[in-house]
């Protein structure tokens, strides 16, 4: 499992770090659904016309469902799944979720909807690797999706490059921009949408909440979310002042 760890480092430096503070036993769960997370944003990264994106998401839906593969991703998540670690219903979700993205998201709800279903189950199945009961899972599921409301809004730009904009219709023409203006002036799109999305994301967040010390590291990427929407500034090299934080959090089990 060392090079899906190397894999989750590279890639989601944040979530690599929260999953330290997992039992250990439960560590190499979570790098391969955080590897297989990253797997599933490749797909839209790494094709260029939507059918083929949605191919390979297919391809991941099989895995899921129980076909055999052989790669360095699906072969342990498969395994994970058949061991009962992680159930396919939030892996799923999580397909679906990036199917949506082929469309820009019509409402605001159907934005946070997919948030939900989205990262919003990427932390849930986080959760239910290191034994969530229900009603942590739920709160969970909402850290999540306020984590993907972040991070839409920092990926706006690097959205636009490839001609892409998950921001909500219905806001945007608020403010009389369609979403193709992203792809010119990605900086307005986000003065139009960012106070709005912030508010939900903070909602979202809620007030920290004590968490069963077993899984708190499903719950710690918030602490970064959090930090981040309070600076509003474009997110560089973490600090050690985010990392006091988690550890700080982690120690408290107050996320």
């Amino acid at each position: 499992m060392a090079d899906l760890a190397d894999m989750v480092r590279r890639h989601d430096p944040d979530r690599f770090f929260c999953a330290l503070f997992a039992p250990a036993a439960r560590r190499d769960a979570l790098f391969t659904l955080y590897a297989f997370n990253h797997e599933l944003a490749r797909a839209h990264e790494a094709a260029r016309e939507p059918a083929l994106a949605l191919i390979r998401l297919q391809w991941w839906r099989e895995v899921v469902e129980g076909a055999e593969r052989r790669h360095e991703v699906a072969t342990p998540l498969a395994a994970l799944i058949a061991q009962g670690i992680l159930p396919p219903a939030p892996l799923l979700s999580m397909i679906e979720a990036r199917e949506a993205e082929i469309d820009v998201p019509k409402t605001l709800d159907v934005f946070l909807g997919l948030m939900r279903g989205g990262p919003g189950a990427l932390a849930v199945a986080a959760g239910i690797a290191l034994g969530a009961d229900t009603a942590v899972q739920a709160r969970l599921r909402d850290l999540g999706a306020a984590g993907g409301v972040a991070g839409t809004l920092r990926n706006v730009p690097a959205l636009a490059r490839h001609q892409r904009c998950l921001l909500p219709r219905d806001l945007l023409e608020a403010a009389g921009l369609v979403p193709e203006a992203a792809f010119s002036d990605p900086d307005a799109v986000l003065a139009a949408t960012c106070t709005a999305l912030v508010s939900r994301a903070f909602s979202l967040l809620g007030r920290p909440e004590k968490l069963p010390r077993a899984v708190v590291a499903a719950a710690l990427p918030a602490i970064f979310v959090r930090r981040d929407l309070v600076r509003g500034a474009p997110i560089g090299p973490r600090g050690v002042g985010d990392r006091w934080a988690v550890l700080w959090a982690a120690a408290r089990r107050m996320v």
